[in-house]
């Protein structure tokens, strides 16, 4: 086991005085392009991380579910029947939501104990609300005979019930994208998500062998989708699709986006618009790069995303800039601000032999800056999806 695997089950049996009936665990994810497309009906591409959170559970006889981890004090409790939006409180949210959302969708599930442990960064725009998701998932799934870990139709559908309850029950609008990266990745590979129609290809990405890294460089600045700025673009968006007719940005012609701009009522509706579809198209072009392995196209659809993501999303933060700069003028074929913005986690694509000078650069790049965090940094691979640990 794993130490975060391990820690799982230590404090399993602290709590609840006895062993867990077995160990799941669910990725973060780092998503290579296509930021805030997914709620667009758009393109992406994650890759998961190596990084996991782990539940050890074990089923109760009563309707009650019972949390504890190992980054909170003390343990919630909650019966499953008074589950409902914003209940319980933070983060047992999104646990309590997919044993709400899996009941809702006509699945007969038990009370559970539960114990978490991870080694996703919190915060860090890397997707830990769905590798918590997705952990508790897959144990329900086993647990309950549901059979949803077999193929990948089964884990489409759990990702989409753990969606739900990140929607409905925690109450952060996000896409799909955490959740199938999180359930439906495959290792060696990016996971090329139509959120249209919730189709899925694997794309080879292994920089290994091309001596090269993708370094993920956590800002340590606030990351949180709770606070109005990530549902007022989500807004925003559904907003500009009304104005044109459309059921979503997904719908406009990229050869009719000049055009369409001109059709908006509010300069800020053309920024939005012009970055999600612009996106998108960027989305099919890192896949085609990736495809015929052009390393440097792809690190400059890197860097488009993120200007767009910086100017007509108006998402990023001044320390994801002052990653991107210092990584760009180190040297680097391409950087972006990873996740759903406002502090968080960036990428880079760099050189193997120049990550240790990035790295330093970067860190003097934050003393200069007077930014209040310290960034730390981790090369990102890419891995399996959840399930049993």
């Amino acid at each position: 086991m794993t130490d975060a695997a391990t820690a799982a089950v230590e404090l399993f049996e602290q709590v609840y005085g006895g062993p867990p009936a077995g160990v799941w665990q669910s990725p973060g994810r780092v998503n290579l392009i296509g930021e805030h497309t997914d709620y667009n009906d758009g393109l992406v591409l994650p890759i998961a991380l190596p990084q996991r959170t782990f539940a050890a559970v074990r089923p109760r006889t009563d309707r009650r579910l019972r949390l504890a981890s190992s980054g909170q004090t003390g343990q919630t409790e909650v019966e499953l029947d008074q589950i409902a939006p914003g209940h319980p409180a933070d983060w047992a949210r999104y646990p309590a939501g997919v044993l709400w959302a899996l009941a809702r969708a006509g699945h007969i599930t038990p009370g559970l104990d539960v114990a978490i442990a991870s080694d996703v960064p919190i915060g860090a725009g890397l997707s830990s609300s769905a590798a918590l998701e997705g952990a508790v998932g897959a144990a329900l799934s086993d647990l309950a005979g549901l059979g949803l870990l077999a193929d990948d139709e089964g884990r489409r559908q759990l990702a989409e019930l753990c969606q739900q309850a990140e929607n409905e029950i925690a109450l952060a609008p996000t896409g799909g994208m955490d959740q199938a990266a999180s359930l439906r990745s495959r290792a060696g590979h990016a996971l090329y998500l139509d959120c249209a129609d919730g189709s899925v290809s694997h794309v080879p990405f292994d920089l290994t062998a091309a001596g090269m890294v993708l370094l993920v460089v956590d800002t340590g600045a606030t990351h949180a989708l709770g606070d109005g700025q990530y549902g007022s673009r989500r807004a925003d968006c559904e907003q500009a699709a009304s104005q044109l007719g459309l059921h979503s940005l997904r719908a406009l012609d990229p050869a009719e986006l000049e055009h369409a701009l001109g059709d908006l009522s509010h300069q800020r509706l053309r920024q939005r618009t012009r970055h999600v579809v612009t996106e998108i198209e960027r989305v099919r072009q890192a896949v085609a790069a990736l495809e015929r392995s052009d390393l440097v196209g792809l690190g400059r659809l890197f860097t488009a995303s993120h200007l767009s993501l910086r100017d007509d999303y108006e998402v990023s933060a001044p320390e994801l800039d002052t990653v991107v700069d210092t990584a760009l003028a180190g040297g680097a074929l391409g950087a972006r601000m990873t996740g759903g913005g406002f502090g968080g986690s960036a990428i880079v694509l760099t050189p193997t032999e120049a990550v240790a000078e990035l790295r330093q650069a970067i860190d003097q790049a934050f003393l200069q800056a007077g930014h209040a965090s310290r960034p730390t940094f981790f090369e990102a691979v890419a891995a399996g999806p959840g399930g049993p640990a």
